[in-house]
């Protein structure tokens, strides 16, 4: 990528922005910030902030993302994940919603931006490869049965305290569904049956909004009927003031284990949305230029008195499913957030609880890959295990654990198979021949040793053509058998070396006197 791509990534896209793709993603965009306002003001309050904080998290740092990243979907913000981690660090230090808690929460949260920002420039991006397609697939798939439980009681009525993970949440749903309360019911079915209806008739439309429009206008023009439906708490609006941060030692170093810890889990969770909507949408993702935008929003937002933000799978998959056309559609969210903030707040107020729920859910079913699971079915159902691995973890345990779950999980997958290399066997003459495909590595060097050892031929010749790598045990591993077979006045033959592995085999000290023979 261009150097001046490096410092400023959205001149990528920017000049095929057109007034028309503008539009587009103005009104994508709308509809992104009436999803984002009261999901954010919750999350504030789950981070024991006060609710308008939620609100500011939702502008500045989505717009450095959006810019500086390198997605065109990912939309970030508060979530509710980093929420509950910011709480429970920063809650002993400090009392909750207290200026010295609200100080010490965006240090916390500039530190972790730091974090983020140092690892994307050292180009350490790379380490999200080791989430496999498989782990994506389950993640998106546990994710999208989270988001839909932790709905259900906003779609019911019901007035439920959140859970830690999405069993506990079902089991306290099932012991209240007979409080159902049967007006808002009747407003969610409205709202998904507008949004259906839209999608089928006038694709081009914007379904969701229109579906929470419909919904709000029925609360509205039946009040005797619908009064006690749920709606979105009023609040007051202010643009996000400019925060001065205390950069005292002490705090410093009380807050960096933390910090290290959430710009982790912001990054893990952040790329691993990036990548699930990159692999639908066949965009090229550039991982280190989405870690640095993701450090960057987390270095800027705190000064705009931003807490920590990432990336959202509900929003994000909202403007990838409203035909978001450019990362624009992000920053028209932020700056609709702002102007709600700032003017119509009173509006919010209007928009019910059932009709944001019946959105959500239809998001939710549209992360839900049923191609990729079938084919992942067909083609490795060892992996197919990893998915469901990962799904049934983010049930069972909170959705970020189920992230390192999913990913713990591929790479004991990936070392089972590189532990036992593809191996051919065959004679020539009395000498027995070992063809090996894979890495002599400290993993195989057990299962290879076994093969070698269970030959009774005058030589065993191990045709090394298609092995590229050998480590340290390797090599300690082929010198012992080669020892141990001439003891036996038997030989160990290599043959096809590359020139790599050769290398390696003769750095070991004595390797001169070893009795490993090589042929070409």
């Amino acid at each position: 990528m261009p150097h001046r791509y490096s410092l400023l990534p959205f001149l990528r896209w920017l000049p095929q922005v057109t007034a028309r793709s503008l539009g587009r993603d103005a009104l994508v965009g709308l509809t992104g910030a009436i999803l984002a306002l009261p999901q954010s003001i919750a999350y504030a309050l789950i981070a024991g902030l006060p609710a308008e904080y939620g609100l500011y998290a939702a502008v500045v740092p989505v717009i450095v993302a959006c810019l500086w990243g390198s997605s065109m979907h990912l939309i970030g913000g508060p979530t509710a994940a980093i929420s509950v981690v910011i709480f429970a660090s920063v809650s002993p230090l400090a009392a909750p919603a207290s200026p010295d808690y609200i100080a010490l929460v965006l240090l916390l949260s500039f530190l972790a931006g730091l974090f983020q920002w140092l690892l994307g420039l050292l180009r350490f991006g790379s380490l999200v490869n080791f989430i496999s397609q498989s782990v994506l697939l389950g993640f998106t798939l546990g994710a999208a049965l989270v988001i839909a439980l932790g709905q259900v009681p906003n779609l019911l009525g019901l007035d439920l305290p959140g859970q830690a993970t999405a069993l506990k949440g079902s089991l306290a749903l099932g012991e209240h569904l007979s409080e159902a309360h049967w007006p808002s019911v009747a407003v969610a079915a409205l709202t998904l049956g507008v949004a259906l209806g839209v999608r089928h008739l006038w694709p081009r439309l914007p379904a969701l909004l229109l579906a929470i429009l419909a919904g709000s206008l029925l609360v509205w023009l039946l009040p005797g009927v619908f009064a006690a439906v749920p709606q979105v708490e009023a609040f007051a609006g202010s643009l996000p003031p400019m925060a001065a941060l205390r950069f005292d030692l002490d705090s410093v170093l009380t807050l960096l284990p933390a910090a290290v810890a959430l710009g982790l889990l912001g990054l893990v969770t952040s790329l691993s949305i990036a990548r699930a909507l990159a692999q639908q949408s066949q965009q090229i993702l550039e991982v280190d230029t989405e870690v640095r935008g993701q450090g960057l929003a987390n270095l800027v937002g705190p000064w705009f008195s931003a807490y920590l933000s990432a990336g959202s799978f509900t929003r994000s998959a909202l403007n990838q499913q409203s035909g978001a056309l450019s990362p624009l559609a992000g920053v028209f969210s932020a700056l609709w957030v702002a102007l709600f903030t700032l003017f119509g707040a009173a509006l919010l107020a209007h928009v019910p609880l059932p009709a944001m729920a019946a959105v959500i859910l239809l998001i939710c079913r549209g992360l839900v890959d049923v191609p990729g699971l079938r084919a992942l079915w067909r083609v490795s159902r060892a992996e197919f295990a990893v998915m469901a691995l990962t799904c049934a973890a983010t049930l069972l345990l909170e959705l970020q654990t189920a992230i390192y779950a999913g990913v713990l999980a591929s790479l004991l997958f990936y070392l089972k198979r590189t532990s036992q290399p593809r191996l051919q066997r065959w004679y020539e003459g009395s000498d027995e021949v070992l063809g090996i495909e894979g890495s002599i590595f400290f993993g195989a060097c057990a299962y290879l040793q076994r093969h070698i050892q269970a030959s009774q031929a005058p030589a065993v010749i191990v045709d090394a053509h298609y092995v590229n790598f050998i480590d340290y045990a390797g090599v300690v591993m082929l010198h012992q058998e080669a020892r141990r077979l001439g003891l036996q006045q038997r030989s160990l033959v290599l043959r096809r070396v590359r020139p790599r592995v050769r290398e390696e085999l003769l750095k070991l000290e004595g390797a001169e006197q070893c009795p490993l023979q090589f042929k070409d």
